[in-house]
């Protein structure tokens, strides 16, 4: 995708004018990578440059002069590959390359972790070691070693060529370092002598490594570190989920009107602006395009918000995706492809998604310290011990031990573990967490914004009071009115139907039938003349609503309701109240937001009265009311928030809110909304009461604190055991149950999440 500032086509060519260009990275293995491109990109004269890693995408601004090869060339000068997107098929499908990245990741892990558990087995377990045990790991821990960790010692290879080191320069140096060890303790020491055991002997001496091995640290290390990668590739690949799910909302044929007066059915992806196209009541609206024929009741809730269906007619603009609840209608195309409002809010998820910064996860972030200081560390204690005349085989064995001792075996489990028992915890609830970065938002976030449809409130009409005039008994109203309605597909109509069949059971069959556009219906209900619709409909039947029936309406509509009047037997009887009625836990789940010290905002493109008696009804202050705002202006609330140094969650449902979940620090998709937003969104809500928002923030914030508390615990041994092994004390049978007590502790420490409560 290639955005100009001037004509198409002059990007790529030496002398473009000044524009951007998004570039498709590989080969990047954690955030270290997306910085390190990122770095070199922008000292490019005239470039700047945003790497998002978890997107594998770089959006890059370029002066006139600097071509998209100038680009791919730096990028592939650093290590990595760079391409521009490819053009989109047309289908919903991943990157050729993608499954295939998963499958061989797959398989690793899968070697990995069979061959990988005996081997730690008999290491830990005396009672294993039979005669020739030590040659058995060797067998098992050869394939995890040298095929199952490939894409750690490719990484590290890669770095190495750039002078750079990260987490994967540690586990490759360490497991090599312990394997290529082992191999020398069993061909040249006393390590493959039958019957080799390694005995518990808690005593710290300094021996010549000759009988120790090191293959269960080798192995277990690469399973564990596996498993990792693997979990975050799978959710890697659904990075671009949301644009699709925005995209798939449209219509994928469209009937459209030739001179000759035949209808054609074509692919929506062969119309042209000014094209006459034709949408048949219960179809999408193809493309954006304005109404030359017919009326009806266009519902652009998944893209507006608005719970009221717009009434449309002759020279009204309808919008692309939206649904057709009403008439047959004759549309011109006005904008089509990526001109549409559709196409126009995919960009605006894209451009948050790639607007984000980095999540630089805690374990990355130290490694860009801790890794080189280990290495220089391993090199410092070889020279440290041949200088002091203490034996080639004793400098080495202490070295390699540093780099044992270091080697990241309950750093492997920290996030993983955790993250494995909180979003298990999570799914019980049902609140899905998507990955490691999105816990660090919930921490920071300090505002909330609630969109209104279907998040704070139910999402559909609803019949919320019936008005009758003295002497009209309630009862039948509803049977006279829900009796009509029922033969319309109007979601007002609808509203009215079901409520009466809540309360009656049953309702009689009309006679006569009729809807009139724009107003209402009318027909003949157990022989009287019924009308139900607006005050115009009785108008042209000539009956004028009483003074106690037009402050009911009034009423309803000062408090943002539809106001429905019904009649029969030429006299109005009643007024019905309908609107998106307010669940009944979403005040609760407002007091339990700002228990978490987050202070709410409703969001709405609904109008103002609607908004202030929603906010009212909830517990919001007027003054965090945004009312009648369209999709683009979401994304500018979460702008302007952000920009005064809040840091915001939202939580939506609608295609209307997929920008603003993706542009907000934190967002939270219910997952009873559309695919777009549920993609979108960082934290999922699997069940449609807004309370989950709180308990999910809580449980996010608690396994955050998990993770946290396992990287310190992990860390904090490493370095506690470093000197150890730089004095070369460091007997194998204590490094071996002190790193097993590390990941005892840290997987025990994540199984407490198990006992998180909801409420």
């Amino acid at each position: 995708m290639t955005v100009h500032t001037a004509g198409p086509g002059e990007e790529t060519g030496a002398g473009a004018a000044e524009g951007q260009v998004e570039l498709v990275i590989g080969g990047m293995t954690c955030a270290s990578c997306a910085a390190r491109v990122e770095k070199k990109l922008n000292r490019m004269d005239g470039v700047t440059a945003t790497v998002n890693y978890a997107t594998e995408k770089a959006r890059v601004s370029h002066r006139e002069g600097v071509t998209v090869q100038d680009l791919i060339a730096t990028v592939e000068a650093t290590g990595y590959t760079a391409q521009e997107p490819a053009p989109p098929a047309g289908e919903d499908a991943p990157a050729p390359d993608a499954p295939d990245e998963l499958r061989s990741l797959r398989e690793r892990l899968v070697t990995a972790v069979v061959l990988s558990v005996p081997v730690v087995a008999m290491a830990m377990v005396p009672a294993l070691q039979f005669e020739y045990w030590q040659w058995l790991s060797l067998t098992l821990a050869a394939p995890v070693v040298t095929y199952a960790a490939w894409p750690f010692h490719r990484a590290a290879l890669t770095n190495a060529r750039h002078g750079a080191a990260t987490m994967d320069t540690l586990i490759s140096v360490g497991t090599s370092a312990a394997f290529l060890w082992s191999l020398w303790a069993l061909f040249f020491g006393t390590a493959g002598t039958p019957g080799m055991t390694h005995p518990f002997e808690l005593t710290i001496t300094r021996s010549d490594g000759a009988g120790n091995i090191y293959l269960e640290a080798a192995a277990g290390v690469t399973a564990f570190l596996l498993a990792g990668r693997y979990f975050e590739a799978r959710a890697k690949r659904k990075a671009g989920a949301a644009l699709r799910a925005l995209l798939d909302l449209g219509a994928k044929d469209v009937t459209v009107l030739r001179p000759d007066g035949r209808e054609e059915k074509v692919p929506v992806g062969e119309l042209t602006v000014g094209d006459r196209f034709l949408v048949r009541p219960g179809e999408k609206v193809a493309t954006d395009g304005t109404v030359l024929e017919g009326t009806s009741a266009v519902d652009a809730s998944l893209l507006t918000g608005e719970s009221v269906p717009v009434e449309v007619g002759a020279g009204d603009a309808v919008t692309g995706a939206t649904l057709n609840a009403g008439g047959r209608l004759v549309v011109e195309a006005t904008r089509v492809g990526s001109d549409t409002q559709l196409a126009r809010m995919a960009r605006l998820v894209e451009d948050a998604q790639n607007g984000k910064a980095s999540a630089q996860r805690l374990a990355d972030r130290i490694s860009a310290v801790f890794v080189p200081a280990v290495i220089a560390l391993a090199l410092g204690t070889l020279g440290f011990w041949l200088g002091n005349g203490a034996g080639l085989t004793a400098a080495f064995t202490a070295a390699v031990a540093v780099l044992i001792i270091a080697c990241p075996c309950a750093l492997g489990l920290a996030t993983p573990t955790a993250l494995m028992v909180g979003t298990g915890r999570g799914a019980q609830l049902g609140i899905l967490i998507k990955g490691p970065e999105v816990l660090e938002s919930t921490r920071r976030v300090d505002t909330v914004v609630l969109d209104k449809t279907g998040t704070v409130t139910t999402g559909r009409m609803t019949l919320l009071a019936v008005h009758p005039v003295a002497g009209t008994d309630e009862s039948e109203v509803l049977r006279l009115a829900g009796a009509l309605e029922h033969a319309s597909e109007h979601p007002i109509a609808r509203a009215v139907a079901d409520g009466a069949l809540e309360k009656l059971g049953a309702l009689p069959a009309p006679d006569d039938f009729a809807n009139v556009p724009g107003l209402g219906v009318q027909g003949v209900v157990d022989g009287h003349a019924v009308l139900v619709g607006r005050e115009r409909l009785l108008e042209e039947w000539e009956m004028k609503p009483s003074a106690g029936l037009g402050r009911a309406r009034e009423a309803a509509e000062a408090a943002g309701r539809t106001a429905v009047l019904v009649a029969w037997d030429g006299e109005a009887r009643a007024v019905l109240e309908i609107a998106d009625a307010v669940k009944e836990t979403s005040p609760e789940a407002v007091r339990r937001l700002r228990a978490l010290g987050l202070r709410p905002f409703l969001l709405t493109g609904d109008n103002e009265a609607v908004a202030r008696s929603v906010a009212h009804e909830v517990g919001i202050a007027p003054e965090d009311v945004v009312p009648e705002v369209l999709p683009q202006e979401k994304v500018e609330v979460i702008k302007r928030l952000q920009a005064e140094g809040r840091s915001v969650a939202m939580v939506g449902d609608g295609v209307n809110d997929a920008a603003a979940l993706a542009q907000a620090d934190l967002g939270l998709a219910m997952g009873t909304g559309t695919d777009a937003a549920i993609e979108a969104g960082d934290l999922t809500l699997v069940r449609g009461d807004l309370r989950a928002a709180a308990d999910a923030i809580r449980l996010s914030r608690r396994t955050l604190a998990t993770i946290k508390g396992n990287l310190v615990w992990a860390f904090g041994y490493n370095v506690a055991a470093l000197p150890l092994a730089a004095a070369g004390l460091l007997n194998p049978m204590i490094a071996g149950a002190a790193m097993a007590f590390s990941s005892v502790f840290v997987v025990g420490n994540s199984l407490r999440l198990r006992t998180f409560r909801a409420g």
